[in-house]
């Protein structure tokens, strides 16, 4: 393809010539629209938009030749070449990897990688293929750094994990004009064998806390009953008149038959009101009463 300076200077010198010659004037429209679309395409070749997101480097002869920031950029015809690079924030999916952890469980990974260029002529000049080194680097951490720990430290640890594949990567690309800003782990699949084993062990230890809880509740129970027990000892009446309130409590079901069993306690305390004397009185055979509501 030749320069737009050149195609102008071949138009302009055929229409002199044209003019010269005294040709017809119908010729000039065909040579005309021949220049415009010799024109264009050499006019999107060689000025170039670059947006406020993206850098070019320029090559002259093979050589680099610097950088160019937003704007228009012109290229010399025939002896510049340019690429663009994006320097906003991408992201790099690792897919599901079948790791082996340190305790000899096949689990199953991926990770997202999100990166940025810092340096696009040390990208492009350094490394032929950036995005694909960083795929490879990350997927090569994520395998020694997974192969590393345990199980229950990937589980209970991820972000943990996540920043020391960050960090290995980071230092490897760091020299590639790269800044990974960082690295999470999305998934973590287990085998279904341990899947069910994992369960079986949560439910192990809720019943094993539930026992515990019981167990304390009827403990701080008898310490309460046996106070109770103790008060009610202490107090004559004090069982007559908790049997009366287990009475009344019981009195609000009108289907049921309520059988009144009067304690050897209450009847000596009864003896005692009715004949007004001090003098404990002969305890007679606890009698029952039958009443049907």
């Amino acid at each position: 393809m030749i320069s737009l300076a050149h195609g102008l200077y071949v138009f302009f010198r055929i229409n002199r010539l044209i003019q010269m010659a005294e040709f017809p004037e119908t010729c000039c429209f065909p040579l005309i629209m021949m220049g415009v679309f010799i024109g264009m395409p050499i006019f999107f070749t060689y000025v170039r938009t670059i947006m406020q997101y993206q850098k070019g480097i320029v090559f002259r002869l093979g050589r680099y030749a610097g950088l160019r920031g937003a704007g228009l950029t012109l290229l010399i015809p025939f002896i510049d070449s340019i690429r663009i690079v994006d320097m906003r924030i991408n992201t790099l999916d690792i897919p599901k990897q079948e790791v082996l952890t340190k305790d000899n469980i096949s689990v199953l990974v991926n990770c997202v990688v999100y990166y940025k260029v810092v340096k696009p002529d040390i990208a492009i000049l350094k490394v032929q293929d950036y995005k694909n080194a960083i795929f490879q680097h990350g997927q090569a951490a994520m395998r020694e750094i997974i192969g590393s720990v345990e199980l229950d430290t990937i589980l209970s640890e991820r972000d943990k994990v996540a920043e020391h594949i960050h960090n290995i990567v980071a230092k490897e690309t760091t020299e590639w004009g790269i800044e990974i800003t960082s690295i999470n782990m999305q998934d973590i699949e287990l085998p279904q064998d341990m899947k069910r084993a994992m369960a079986r062990q949560a439910q192990a230890e809720r019943e094993k806390r539930a026992t515990v809880i019981i167990s304390g509740g009827e403990v701080e129970a008898s310490h309460k009953l046996s106070q109770a027990a103790n008060v009610i000892a202490s107090s004559p009446g004090a069982l007559h008149l908790r049997t009366l309130q287990a009475l009344t409590s019981i009195a609000g079901d009108k289907t049921n038959n309520i059988t009144f069993i009067l304690p050897l306690e209450g009847q000596s305390v009864l003896a005692k009101g009715h004949t007004g004397s001090k003098e404990p009185s002969h305890i007679e055979e606890p009698k029952v009463a039958f009443k049907k509501k």
